[in-house]
C-alpha cells in the first residue's frame, strides 16, 4: 500500500507503513544513521500529515515486521483484543489522537498494538503526552506498591568496581541515609559469575532483613544466570533482563520469550512478595535493536513501544527504559528531549500498551560529544503509601545505627 501526499506543490510518497511510521518520527541520530528518518522537516511534516488519516486498522494488516520470521509480532497479534478494539476500530491515528484526550481509555488496552501507540505518540506534542499519561493510573506490586498518584520513589544501584562487600554496603547504607531505594535496591554486578550474584544477593537480602526495609532487592544478572541461581535457592525478589521489541534483538541479548516465562514462574514460586506477585525488572532502550543490527528497517520509536508489548506479557514491576541504551542517541542532546514523555506515555501506563508503572526513563552518562549536555537521569515512580512510609522512616533510623564496618562482619569496631 502506498501513502502519498502534496505539501506546498510538492509531492511526498511512502512506500509502506514502516516507511511513513519513520519519516513521521520526531529526528532521531539513530534513525538518521538507520537511513531511515526524514531527510527534511517538510517531508517529516507530509509524513505526520498522512500518518493522521491512516485508518487503525491498518496496522492490523500491514504488519511492519512479518509474522512468521518474528515471535514478538506473534506476540502481538495473537494477544490483541478483538472486543477491546471494536469501540474505535472506525478511528484514524488523527482520531486516536482525539480520542485519547478527551475521552477515558481505560479499557484500550488489549485492543491496541504498539505499533498504534507508536504512531499516535508521533502526533502528539509533550503537552498532549503529559494530558493523556496523568489520566492514567497503574500500579504494580511486590513487597511495596509503587505506581500511586501523587507518588514518587527511586532505584538505589550501590555498584562496586569489584563487588567489593564493603563497598556496595557502604553505598547501600548512604543511598538509605538519603531516603533511596524504595523502589528497588539493584546491584549491576562486576561479572555475572553465579557464585559473585549469588554473594550479593545474600547480602542484600541479609541487610534488607537486619534492617527491615520494605523494599525489593534484585542483582542485574542475565536471566539464564538467574534461573540458576533460583533452582540452587538464591534469594531472588526481581528477575532483570534487558529485552527488546524484535525477535533478532532478543536473541542478541541471549534471551527468547520461552526463557522469560520460565523465569517468571521460577520467581512467583518463590514466593517472597507480600503484596503482589510482580517479580519482572525489564530494561529497554531505544538504539538497541539498531545497534545489533536487528530492526528490520523500522524506527527507534516504534521498535521500543514493540518491547513494551514484550514486557506486558510478563506483569513486570519495573521497567527501566533508557534513551539510547546501547545506541547513538547520545550524540546528539536534542535527540534526547521529550523522549522520556515518550517513553512514559506508550509504555508507562497499561491502558496504552499494558507497562505498569513505573518507568524509569535515563539517558545514559557518556562523553560529551558535539556539544552535547551531559544526560539527565529522571525516574518517575511512585512512593509507599503512609504505613509503608512509616516503615521505610524506621528503616532509615535502624539503618543510621550501624556502621558498614559492623554491618559486614558482624562484629564492633
Amino acid at each position: 500500500m502506498s501513502y502519498r501526499t502534496t505539501l506546498r506543490g510538492r509531492s511526498h510518497a511512502f512506500g509502506g507503513l514502516r516507511e511513513l511510521l519513520a519519516k513521521a518520527s520526531p529526528h532521531r541520530s539513530g534513525d538518521a544513521l538507520a537511513g531511515l528518518a526524514a531527510e527534511s522537516y517538510a517531508e517529516r511534516v507530509a509524513a505526520q500529515t498522512v500518518l493522521a488519516d491512516v485508518p487503525l486498522t491498518a496496522f492490523l494488516e500491514d504488519l511492519v515486521i512479518p509474522y512468521e520470521s518474528d515471535d514478538v509480532t506473534r506476540l502481538i497479534v495473537d494477544t490483541h483484543d478483538a472486543a477491546a478494539f471494536a469501540p474505535i476500530r472506525h478511528l484514524t491515528v488523527g482520531g486516536l489522537r482525539v480520542h485519547l484526550l478527551c475521552c477515558d481509555p481505560s479499557d484500550l488496552t488489549p485492543g491496541l498494538t504498539p505499533e498504534m501507540v507508536a504512531a499516535v505518540s508521533k502526533l502528539m506534542r509533550n503537552q498532549d503526552l503529559v494530558a493523556v499519561a496523568r489520566r492514567c493510573q497503574v500500579t504494580s506490586a511486590f513487597r511495596t506498591t509503587v505506581g500511586l498518584p501523587g507518588r514518587m520513589s527511586t532505584r538505589l544501584q550501590p555498584n562496586h568496581p569489584t563487588d567489593d562487600p564493603a563497598g556496595v554496603l557502604a553505598a547501600t547504607v548512604d543511598g538509605l541515609l538519603h531516603g533511596c531505594g524504595d523502589a528497588v535496591i539493584g546491584i549491576n554486578p562486576a561479572t555475572d559469575a553465579p557464585a559473585a550474584a549469588a554473594r550479593l544477593l545474600h547480602l542484600l537480602d541479609d541487610l534488607r532483613q537486619r534492617l527491615e526495609i520494605p523494599t525489593q532487592s534484585c542483582v542485574l544478572s542475565h536471566v539464564t544466570t538467574t534461573i540458576g541461581l533460583i533452582e540452587r535457592g538464591a534469594p531472588f525478589d526481581l528477575v532483570f533482563q534487558s529485552i527488546a521489541g524484535t525477535q533478532a534483538a532478543n536473541e542478541a541479548f541471549g534471551i527468547t520469550l520461552d526463557m522469560l516465562g520460565e523465569a517468571r514462574e521460577a520467581a512467583v514460586a518463590l514466593e517472597r512478595g507480600t503484596v503482589g506477585r510482580d517479580v519482572m525488572y525489564f530494561e529497554t532502550g531505544q538504539g538497541s535493536a539498531l545497534s545489533a543490527g536487528a530492526h528490520h528497517g523500522v524506527d527507534q520509536q516504534t521498535v521500543e513501544v514493540r518491547a513494551y508489548a514484550v514486557a506486558r506479557a510478563f506483569s513486570p514491576f519495573l521497567v527501566n527504559t533508557v534513551v539510547g541504551f546501547i545506541g547513538p542517541e547520545y550524540l546528539y542532546g536534542a535527540g534526547c528531549r521529550g523522549l522520556p514523555l515518550r517513553h512514559h506515555r506508550a509504555g508507562g501506563r497499561r491502558r496504552h500498551v499494558g507497562v505498569p508503572e513505573p518507568v524509569l526513563p535515563r539517558r545514559p552518562l557518556r562523553p560529551r560529544r558535539t556539544g552535547a549536555p551531559a544526560g539527565a537521569r529522571v525516574r518517575g515512580v511512585a512512593r509507599p503509601d503512609r504505613p509503608a512510609r512509616r516503615a521505610w522512616s524506621r528503616a532509615r533510623r535502624l539503618a543510621a545505627r550501624f556502621p558498614v564496618h559492623e554491618l559486614v562482619t558482624g562484629a564492633p569496631r
